[in-house]
């Protein structure tokens, strides 16, 4: 029998006359390492395991380089007095997924570039955020986070440094683990970009991809971790929806290769009852990973779990001091002062901060004291070094901020109207308005109503969703309000399609049409209307309204969208049938006994019949809409708006289908049983009400577009809640600081602002002053 690395040891271990025991105590192992190498089960001995059974042994140079050989290594272990580093594992070749691992980088990195500089992170230079590493108790012990094995020693890496090495630093914990804490405004999140864009700009091939998630929408008690990331994953990179191997989808495979470093921005907006939950889910996963979190919840939240994030560093990041202000905002003065004059007092940073008069002032320590985060610093730079009319000597008047919040607060509520005020090169545009030339009082009330809405979906902080926005409101206000449009959208198509129908195929004259074109209609939207109704109550409760991560493309499909297809050709078959059967009892039933009825019928079983033909049909489309759906490409998702825009032209493909294959299926049945002209009329007829009548119903109660155009662009603009501009307002909230974009979503710049304007929103509404704002402004 072939020696093994078992044998061996056993034999060696017999030799020196030790138990497994005291082997084990010897190389600083555990008894259950030495009893599965004995037993030739699998071990991992990436930290010099078989080395230290080799010392404990006093192996001789033949033994140690059989011991090396039968271990799967290329040289012997050597004696301690002159130790060798262990050689580091080959990369591993993730073959063809690398591609798409390498797509997934430069798309993340052209998106957080972008972010960076539209927040000016780095202007004129980066504040220079430091931390300091926690003990154990808020971080696991150290030898966990070291990897070592038990009783091996391992020098403490340097942890030091500041923003500009935060790549740096991580390199250093083995675990590939590692917390960052802070207060509110501490820079926790501009730290996570800039670490994300240091990997990436010195990623290779086979690297894992930092990729960002906001935590704030995890539900750890319903959704696992793995599954959690897979479903933002899909949702920011839509072309990670592709199938590559059976039902996987790339994004999944990234994820299970390792090729990807979640990134998890916001422990802390987790709501409280959750966090201990997902520190536990956390900790049931060994996944490499970095997390921010405020300090208090964290460490609550470590208690509450008994455990703190299992091999994982912790570092808080500490406040920025006097010394740091005077480093930075006197570089953002600019260069032209306002009416003041470069040199009164109090008119720059420069003079506020000196060190002279500062040393005097009694608002010093308040002014220190609400300076201390990036996030302070950055809204004070906009509100004072972006204009220069406004005096910053302000903020030591004790008398007006008798501490450091209410500077604060003064900071928050002045940031809108600052970043809001009239640009000089749209003063001089008397003719046309813009759309980015929104007022600050409008922009700060549809702002906080945006902020509200978030507020209202339960959770302190969430993604900005543009399919999203009006879900606030309650189901049976949205159900009523899409019912009604899908049933206005079904009823009038139908009205204006009988009346030429009946004014050409019958003898009845101009006034019998009108009027039953007019009852068909409305009875018919009326029976739309609560079917369309029922549909969109019964999907909103599931969550199933989400945009489409496809565009249409013709063609025979893959093995996944043909079985949709099946799957949703039953669903249309069934749901036709259901609606026609409806809408041949209305006519039958109501509009006859009217004694409106036109002829063109049969009565009711030859109605019924003919619904087989119509049902087939619409069973059709919605098995072709399947077939066509391809997942988009990595270029063409950079933005909510792109998003949206695929879900519009997507639309524009359902209503072609709906008026070819309804048109031609009705036009074809007609054609046999009452000859072709008669066919083509009815054709054409049913064409244009499947396209416009069925097929824009369709769309408004059983996708994301069509609840978007509903409540975001038709309801509450209508009432004044939100522009009639909503994604040229969102976008340019975004080039003006007050959001960032997160793929396909937007979030507000900070927790912090978003509270304030969600509280200034509810207090006006509290004083009777809601939105019940008409006008036009914003509209295009």
């Amino acid at each position: 029998m072939a020696e093994t690395l078992g044998s061996l040891v056993r034999q060696l271990r017999k030799q020196a006359r030790l138990t497994q025991f005291q082997l084990a105590e010897r190389a600083g192992l555990g008894e259950s390492t030495v009893r599965r190498i004995e037993t030739d089960r699998p071990f991992d001995h990436r930290l010099g395991t078989i080395n230290r059974i080799a010392d404990a042994l006093d192996a001789g140079p033949e033994d140690r380089r059989r011991l090396s050989e039968l271990g799967g290594g290329g040289t012997a272990p050597v004696a301690p007095e002159s130790p060798a580093p262990p050689e580091p594992p080959p990369p591993r070749d993730h073959g063809p997924l690398a591609d798409a691992a390498e797509e997934l980088a430069r798309e993340s990195r052209r998106r957080w570039r972008r972010e960076e500089a539209q927040h000016r992170v780095h202007h004129p230079f980066a504040l220079p955020v430091r931390w300091r590493q926690l003990p154990a108790g808020v971080a696991d012990r150290s030898a966990n986070a070291l990897r070592l094995a038990p009783g091996e020693a391992g020098a403490e890496p340097d942890l030091g440094g500041d923003l500009r090495r935060v790549a740096e630093v991580y390199r250093r914990i083995p675990s590939g683990r590692l917390v960052v804490l802070g207060r509110a405004g501490s820079g926790k999140s501009i730290l996570a970009v800039r670490f994300a864009l240091d990997l990436l700009d010195a990623r290779t091939r086979n690297d894992r991809v930092p990729v960002i998630f906001s935590l704030g929408a995890w539900d750890p008690t319903t959704v696992a971790l793995r599954d959690w990331l897979i479903g933002r994953l899909l949702r920011d990179y839509p072309h990670l929806a592709r199938r590559v191997s059976g039902a996987r989808t790339l994004a999944a495979d990234l994820l299970d290769d390792d090729l990807v470093l979640p990134v998890l921005d916001g422990f802390d907006e987790l709501a409280e009852g959750l966090r201990a939950p997902a520190l536990a889910e956390l900790n049931r996963s060994s996944l490499p990973l970095v997390l921010t979190s405020r300090h208090a919840e964290f460490t609550a939240a470590v208690r509450t779990a008994h455990a703190p994030l299992a091999a994982a560093v912790v570092l808080e990041l500490c406040d920025l001091d006097l010394d740091d202000l005077r480093g930075y905002l006197p570089r953002t003065d600019p260069a032209f002062p306002g009416p003041a004059g470069p040199d009164e007092q109090g008119a720059t940073w420069e003079a506020v901060l000196d060190p002279a008069r500062t040393a005097q002032s009694a608002g010093r320590a308040n002014l220190a004291a609400a300076l201390r985060t990036p996030l302070m610093i950055a809204l004070a730079r906009t509100m004072y070094s972006d204009h220069p009319e406004r005096r910053p000597d302000e903020l030591l008047d004790t008398a007006r901020f008798p501490d450091s919040e209410a500077i604060e607060q003064h900071l928050l509520a002045g940031f809108v109207p600052a970043v809001y005020r009239p640009r000089p090169a749209e003063r001089l545009d008397t003719v046309h308005r813009r759309n980015g030339s929104w007022d600050a009082e409008r922009a700060e009330r549809w702002l906080g109503h945006l902020a509200d809405h978030l507020t209202r979906l339960g959770r302190e902080r969430q993604d900005l969703s543009w399919w999203e926005v009006g879900t606030g409101m309650s189901r049976l206000s949205r159900t009523v309000i899409i019912a009604v449009l899908a049933g206005v959208a079904f009823g009038v198509t139908t009205a204006i399609g009988n009346i030429p129908v009946d004014l050409v195929a019958t003898a009845h004259g101009f006034r019998f049409a009108v009027v039953r074109g007019l009852l068909v209609g409305l009875l018919h939207g009326l029976a739309a209307g609560s079917l369309f109704g029922f549909v969109y109550w019964h999907l909103s409760a599931r969550a199933a309204l989400r945009p489409s991560p496809v565009r249409m493309r013709i063609g025979l499909g893959t093995p996944v969208t043909r079985r949709n297809a099946r799957t949703r050709f039953l669903i249309g078959l069934l749901g036709g049938a259901v609606g026609m059967a409806l809408l041949i009892l209305v006519d039958e039933g109501v509009v006859g006994p009217l004694g409106l009825a036109d002829g063109q019928g049969a009565g009711l079983v030859a109605g019924l019949v003919f619904t087989v033909p119509i049902a087939l049909s619409i069973g059709l489309v919605f098995g072709l809409i399947a077939l066509f759906e391809a997942p988009v490409r990595t270029e063409s998702v950079v933005s909510p708006a792109d998003l949206l825009d695929i879900d519009r032209r997507n639309i524009a493909y359902h209503l072609l289908t709906w008026a070819l294959v309804l048109g031609s299926g009705t036009g074809l049945v007609n054609g046999i049983v009452y000859g072709p002209l008669r066919g083509f009329e009815v054709g054409l007829v049913f064409g244009l009400e499947g396209a416009f009548g069925a097929g824009l119903a369709y769309g408004l109660s059983l996708t994301a577009w069509g609840q978007w155009v509903a409540l975001a662009r038709i309801w509450l603009p209508l009432t004044g809640q939100l522009p009639w501009a909503l994604i040229a307002f969102l976008e340019d909230a975004h080039q003006r600081g007050v959001l960032r974009q997160v793929g396909a979503v937007y979030q507000f710049r900070h927790a912090w602002i978003q509270s304030h304007l969600s509280r200034s929103h509810q207090q006006r509404r509290a004083r009777g002053q809601g939105p019940r704002d008409h006008s036009t402004e914003g509209a295009r």
